[in-house]
């Protein structure tokens, strides 16, 4: 396995070097909006912690991340009024990973509604920003 690359684009977000819509941080994790939304509401959390993914993140990174993880799922079915929540982690390129630090996605589901393609097209920021108020609206 690679060695974990600090200049990934989500070590940058998390440093504040690089602009996001967040939505909740705490000791261990922050949420962001997912620029490139494969539904409404759809946003990752990430570890503080520099991993690449699960295969070499520690027990207390899992942990932390699992329960903000928990968190948002009831966060982001309250803010879109949905029937369910995807939750999604890839692993290395074999397993669809293409940003190389920990992350897993929340993205909020209804009965008879696919999820989105990902293309690559970033979402309006407008969009994002709305949806980011629902979820934080939620989480107070």
């Amino acid at each position: 396995m690679a060695e974990y690359d600090n200049d990934n684009i989500f070590a940058k977000i998390i440093r504040g070097e690089l602009p996001s819509e967040k939505l909740y941080e705490d000791d261990d994790t922050v949420v962001i909006m997912d620029i490139m939304p494969r539904g409404d509401g759809h946003c990752l959390v990430l570890p503080k912690t520099p991993c690449r993914n699960i295969l070499d993140a520690n027990e207390a990174t899992l942990a932390s991340v699992y329960a903000t993880t928990k968190k948002m799922a009831h966060a982001v079915m309250k803010a879109f009024g949905a029937e369910g929540v995807t939750i999604q982690q890839f692993n290395e390129p074999a397993g669809g990973q293409v940003v190389f630090h920990l992350h897993v996605h929340v993205i909020p589901r209804f009965d008879g509604v696919s999820l989105k393609p990902h293309t690559g097209t970033m979402e309006d920021k407008d969009v994002l920003a709305a949806n980011a108020a629902k979820i934080r609206a939620a989480l107070s």
